[in-house]
């Protein structure tokens, strides 16, 4: 699953993702090498604390992040939020969480990106395209293998946000001036 709907109205949308089977899968498994190491060591009590918290540390660098998206019509923003336990950890709470915020008429289009991932294949993401040009992905991390996921929450934002709507205009008034422009005498030189 690439993103949850929390909350959809006219007005606001509420997107969040957190870390998926396989990232807990993950921090299980290298959490329970350092309980492994501790519980059959024969170290000291030391020892046996830096196996745990050290295995604990990897593990919680390697979980995905938790992020959200906000869409509010009412403020004009998109919000973009990511949590990190990691980063929290390290920063004993200070940190951790990353904030971008823009203007939603600002947003000119949202496409799904390719991503190759080491190892795993391709992923795919929600990236959303400025009139600035800039580019900001939905999201940090690519989903594995579900396009049709992505392609999914692509639309809804794209629903929500009437960019459909405006590229069918778009289309309808360079059709008119074209038409305008074949009607003016075209000067020979």
């Amino acid at each position: 699953m690439y993103m949850l709907i929390e909350t959809r109205t006219s007005s606001l949308l509420h997107l969040t993702r957190s870390p998926g089977i396989r990232s807990w899968s993950v921090f299980v498994g290298i959490a329970s090498i350092g309980l492994a190491a501790a519980y059959y060591s024969a170290d000291s009590l030391a020892w046996k604390l830096f196996y745990m918290a050290g295995c604990f540390f990897v593990a919680a660098q390697n979980l995905e992040q938790w992020e959200e998206a906000v869409f509010d019509k009412n403020k004009g923003t998109v919000c973009l939020k990511t949590f990190n336990l990691y980063k929290k950890m390290l920063t004993f709470s200070k940190g951790g969480s990353e904030q971008v915020v823009a203007l939603l008429h600002e947003i000119r289009d949202v496409n799904v990106e390719e991503e190759t991932v080491r190892y795993f294949g391709k992923g795919y993401l929600v990236v959303l395209r400025f009139v600035t040009g800039f580019s900001h992905p939905l999201t940090q991390s690519a989903v594995l293998g579900c396009r049709s996921d992505v392609e999914a929450v692509a639309k809804l934002v794209i629903s929500f946000l009437e960019l459909d709507r405006a590229e069918s205009q778009d289309v309808y008034e360079s059709s008119e001036t074209e038409a305008s422009d074949a009607d003016e005498p075209q000067d020979e030189y």
